[in-house]
């Protein structure tokens, strides 16, 4: 994957990950009594979050000084 790729691909993980919390809070905010519902799409979120850091550290590597 290019470095060019990765980025796209971490854009798209971003907008999925702001998706993903905007329709938690609204569920939480509807008062839905699915918990497991909400319980998948926060292990989904923690999934993306991982995904981006990894893209991210690839991207952006550590300096030693």
């Amino acid at each position: 994957m290019t470095e060019e790729e990765m980025r796209k691909r971490l854009e798209i993980l971003k907008i999925e990950h702001r998706d993903l919390d905007a329709a938690i809070d609204a569920l939480v905010a509807a008062g839905s009594i699915d918990q497991l519902q909400i319980a998948r799409m926060k292990k989904r979120k923690l999934r993306l979050k991982d995904q981006m850091m990894q893209i991210e550290d690839y991207l952006i590597p550590d300096i030693i000084a």
